[in-house]
């Protein structure tokens, strides 16, 4: 078994101003993630309005699969134009870890 952690840390663009725009802007794409058969969640820069933390995991037999999803995430969020990624990190957890 393999698991993927991606770790997202975004900047919304200058038009969110509140909490409640960033909500309405980050909760669609957490919706079209969870399409990929993924967990995912805000989990962090819960209280900035311009800054999000979105955490993806995927869990696989096979470790090129959870890559291949995870990246695939990767695109969708970038390719939005009320983002720009300013980093992603991905962590892993395999049958060697204990």
């Amino acid at each position: 078994m393999y698991v993927g952690a991606l770790e997202l840390d975004l900047l919304l663009g200058g038009e969110v101003g509140s909490i409640k725009q960033k909500r309405s802007v980050v909760r669609p794409v957490v919706a079209e993630l969870k399409r990929y058969g993924v967990a995912v969640a805000e989990a962090g820069h819960l209280d900035l309005h311009r800054r999000a933390l979105l955490g993806v995991a995927a869990v696989a037999a096979d470790a090129a699969h959870v890559g291949e999803v995870l990246d695939q995430c990767e695109r969708v969020v970038a390719a939005h134009p009320e983002f720009q990624v300013l980093s992603a990190r991905t962590r892993w957890l395999g049958p060697h870890d204990d």
